[in-house]
């Protein structure tokens, strides 16, 4: 089974996709954690995420340290993963990755959940199940700014939406596989909801979903 779960920055994918792979076995893979890694290795080597060229090479010399970098939970790099997640080669550099990692789920499990923002419509448009979590801006600004405040950080409300609001436009408006429900996605709005009644929704739609797949 695969489950591609798309959505746009802070509407809460990462939980439930982490609790949706413990429920039903699966293998998870946080594909924004790849653009992030390729992001952040851009900033260290001291280069701007927007120069293709540099992106590039990061993306064909991404390593396992770079997956697991200190960084890639800050708002820099957040910021930077958006900016190399817009350049095609960068997205064609880790396609494979991602695709093997759905139809080849590690760890002996005979399924995968990979959350992102292109899983539905480009990485996995054959996934047996799409779900696609939403929210508000204003909710999703103050998730984000309390995530920040409890990493340490001593982030600016004002400034933590308008960032949200730039990457929101990159997003949906980048030329290469743009922010968007694939059609046959559930659709799941969280502004409301805490994480779990997100989960127990996204549960019943999977189960539905398994169930009349296999009459």
């Amino acid at each position: 089974m695969i489950i591609a779960l798309d959505g746009p920055s802070a509407a809460g994918k990462g939980t439930l996709a982490r609790r949706l792979a413990a429920h039903f076995d699966l293998a998870h893979l946080d594909t924004g954690s790849l653009y992030r890694a390729v992001g952040g290795r851009v900033l260290r080597e001291g280069g701007d995420p927007a120069d293709a060229a540099h992106a590039i090479a990061a993306a064909s010399a991404l390593s396992e340290a770079d997956r697991l970098a200190a960084d890639l939970r800050t708002e820099p790099v957040s910021q930077a993963a958006s900016k190399v997640a817009a350049i095609p080669e960068v997205r064609v550099k880790l396609l494979d990755f991602q695709r093997d990692f759905a139809h080849h789920p590690p760890g002996g499990r005979t399924g995968a959940i990979l959350d992102g923002r292109d899983i539905g419509t480009v990485i996995c448009p054959d996934a047996d199940v799409k779900l696609f979590i939403t929210a508000s801006l204003e909710a999703r600004a103050e998730r984000r700014f309390r995530e920040l405040q409890a990493a340490g950080a001593a982030p600016i409300k004002r400034a933590v939406l308008e960032e949200m609001t730039l990457r929101d436009r990159r997003d949906s408006e980048r030329q290469a596989a743009p922010l968007k429900p694939a059609r046959d996605a559930f659709v799941l709005d969280t502004s409301d909801l805490d994480a779990d009644a997100v989960f127990a929704a996204a549960v019943e739609h999977i189960s539905e979903r398994t169930r009349s797949r296999r009459a």
